[in-house]
């Protein structure tokens, strides 16, 4: 069955790897919580929502960054000698320095360091190359009902890239999903729907002056563009990062269980809880780190709002590790 799989694939992604190259940030093998099965996510960058508390914050900017971890630098300065811009350079006391407002990307110094201080978030590929990447795993795809994921940012902010990757994995019989934020027109996340096996939708709060401040958008496109979706019929699941005293009030919860216990095909909701680990990144970045310093949820309360939702007839899923 893969043999045949990847064979139908070739077809595939020779009609569609004419198409404008999308933008990468990572390709993770061996998801499992990315959609039913083993997966391969495809990480796309770009979103039009700015989540106080991002974990991927690589996924916001539409263009490729360089994540720079000092402590990891063996002073080489390997990137030096290939820096076209001074970005990379030596400091009057001799020590390797970064200047990333002279950066011009070139991924000459990431080439070049072999510690792993030098990182490339955004890689250009084309659809051929994606596929290639995902059809390794064929085999795992089709004895755990897995496949492909694409995630990001917001994987539809790159319409045209995405729409073509998901039809060549559906022509090579791999199941697909999309994990979307919904805050696009309806028109581009529709596009979507004939080549998609279940999206993975993602809800960051009911009250929408709260999620205004927090994610820098109000919520009613978020809500409305997930009716619609619901009324085509498409498997969907609800994904919610419960972060403490931002999105987790009783009423938030009563009205995420209202409107969801309202709509069709939804067939999960999973319950993330929030961590801080990714501060690290937003340093690596050279962004400022705005995840909020609260604790993660407690076990006990995850369980508590797992109940209130379930009580609306939901489908629940707790994380694994609590």
């Amino acid at each position: 069955m893969a043999g045949s799989r990847t064979a139908d694939a070739g077809a595939a992604t020779s009609r569609a790897g004419a198409s404008t190259p999308g933008l990468v940030f990572d390709i993770k093998r061996f998801a499992v919580h990315d959609g039913p099965g083993v997966r391969t996510t495809v990480f796309l960058k770009g979103c039009p929502l700015s989540c106080a508390w991002c974990h991927n914050p690589e996924s916001i900017d539409r263009k490729p960054q360089l994540f720079y971890r000092p402590d990891r630098c063996i002073e080489c300065l390997e990137c030096v000698k290939v820096c076209p811009t001074g970005a990379q350079s030596v400091s009057d006391e001799n020590r390797r320095v970064y200047f990333r407002e002279m950066c011009d990307i070139s991924e000459l110094c990431v080439d070049v360091c072999y510690s792993g201080a030098l990182e490339l978030a955004g890689k250009r590929m084309s659809v051929d190359e994606v596929m290639e990447a995902v059809l390794q795993d064929a085999d795992f795809y089709n004895e755990s009902g897995g496949g492909m994921t694409i995630s990001g940012g917001e994987p539809l902010l790159q319409a045209e890239f995405t729409i073509d990757l998901l039809r060549a994995s559906t022509e090579a019989g791999v199941h697909t999903s999309v994990d979307t934020c919904g805050q696009l027109q309806w028109s581009t996340l529709k596009r979507a729907v004939p080549y998609t096996s279940m999206f993975l939708y993602d809800l960051k709060g009911m009250d929408s002056e709260n999620h205004k401040t927090n994610i820098g958008v109000p919520n009613d496109r978020i809500v409305d563009n997930l009716r619609l979706l619901s009324e085509t019929g498409a498997p969907i699941e609800i994904r919610m990062v419960i972060v403490p005293g931002v999105n987790d009030s009783d009423q938030q919860i009563d009205d995420t269980a209202e409107l969801l216990g309202g709509l069709q095909n939804i067939v999960g909701v999973r319950l993330l809880a929030y961590h801080s680990m990714a501060g690290s990144k937003y340093v690596a970045l050279g962004l400022d780190n705005t995840m909020p310093k609260v604790e993660a949820p407690a076990k006990e309360q995850l369980v508590a709002i797992g109940e209130r939702l379930e009580a609306a007839g939901l489908n629940v899923h707790l994380p694994a590790k609590m």
